[in-house]
């Protein structure tokens, strides 16, 4: 039985996580919940689950919950993440969370030596070579919920990384794939988030659109598994069904194929290293019939191309580009700012930064904040309303 901290409860990934505890209540037990503000949602899974401790970013969410629920303690705040996922009552952090909030709580899981199933990228785009090295030290250990890290992870099977020639992540395209990019810049909300073959929460399925998702990806990647810049490639896949890639030295590539499903990876990461029985949907030879892979083409993925440059600069520069992407997607879901204006207004931040000192938490933290101010300043002539 292993006992689970789930942060992010309310999310897309939380929900998956919920459906798992429910079939394998004989394997895993939630001892703790969190979500950002949906108290109402929180409420209903403790109670479903018999939770004890749960916790809410939003004050006013956690005051509500207070008041309504008596089933147990209720935290309140961003430390709350903290506090849950160090507790020595749970084996196993969850972290669904989204957005550079998560990643404090990553900190303290691992520097407790614990297994954190990490689907919230933004912990690893900010403070990858930190958190390493935390794990190295502390013993926690880091699994991947992303679909396609968590394919990379399965097809290395603990090879050295002296062993790989190539990793290659793929990337669905996102919903503009086929469409002329010259109609893209004026595309509505309601257009960006319609995807093609994942469900997933508002501000990722943007990020699919620019394919900056699939630079943080690649950042992650560097960092998750050693592997060199030079040595990380994406291709387009279209059906979603091979999520990752690894060619070895030998010129043996192998590859990982599932349904585009994110309770699979999340089953892994929960079992690891064994492997569960599931009744989860499955592949049939039939699926397979045609599988297409392309290059990405740089106007189509222009997030992307900010994402190697922000690896390449190395230090807080990753945490920029991603505190910057954030705000902008608030901004463009808001309808405060076309479509066509994200990345430029990003990009602008990420150039106005100079990577200064070293790499700590609180250097990365700063540049957080000062991206999320400098991206609001870049915007404001363009804002709406």
């Amino acid at each position: 039985m292993i006992r689970v901290a789930l942060l992010g409860a309310t999310g897309s990934i939380g929900s998956a996580a919920l459906d798992l505890a429910g079939a394998y209540r004989d394997r895993i037990r939630l001892v703790s919940l969190a979500a950002r503000s949906n108290d109402a949602a929180l409420l209903r899974a403790a109670d479903a689950f018999g939770v004890r401790r749960i916790a809410l970013v939003d004050t006013a969410a956690a005051r509500r919950a207070r008041d309504r629920w008596k089933g147990g303690e209720v935290l309140e705040g961003e430390s709350a993440l903290s506090a849950l996922a160090e507790d020595e009552d749970a084996d196993v952090v969850i972290n669904a969370v989204v957005g550079s909030i998560g990643l404090k709580p990553t900190v303290s899981a691992l520097s407790r030596g614990k297994r954190v199933a990490l689907a919230n990228k933004e912990s690893v785009v900010l403070a990858g070579e930190l958190l390493t090295a935390v794990a190295q030290r502390s013993g926690g250990m880091m699994l991947p919920v992303d679909s396609e890290h968590s394919g990379v992870f399965q097809c290395l099977a603990g090879r050295p990384v002296s062993d790989v020639r190539r990793v290659t992540l793929t990337a669905s395209g996102g919903p503009f794939l086929r469409r002329d990019p010259r109609t893209i810049s004026a595309s509505t909300p309601e257009e960006v988030l319609r995807h093609p073959t994942w469900s997933m929460g508002e501000r990722i399925t943007v990020d699919c659109a620019t394919l900056i998702n699939k630079g943080f990806e690649v950042i992650e990647a560097r960092w998750l598994f050693g592997i060199p810049p030079e040595r990380l490639d994406v291709v387009i896949h279209p059906q979603s069904i091979v999520h990752a890639l690894v060619e070895f030295v030998d010129g043996s590539i192998v590859a990982q194929l599932s349904v585009p499903d994110m309770r699979v990876p999340l089953l892994y990461a929960l079992s690891y290293p064994e492997r569960w029985t599931s009744d989860l949907p499955r592949l049939g030879v039939a699926d397979l019939a045609t599988l297409t892979f392309e290059t990405p083409d740089p106007v189509r993925c222009p997030g992307l191309t900010l994402a190697g440059r922000a690896l390449r600069a190395g230090g807080t520069a990753p945490a920029v580009l991603n505190a910057a992407d954030e705000e902008a997607v608030r901004l463009f879901l808001d309808r405060k700012i076309r479509f066509g204006d994200l990345m430029p207004l990003v990009e602008e931040v990420l150039s106005a930064h100079a990577p200064e000192g070293p790499l700590t938490l609180e250097s990365i933290l700063e540049a957080d904040a000062w991206a999320r101010g400098r991206l609001h300043e870049a915007a404001a002539p363009m804002t709406r309303g």
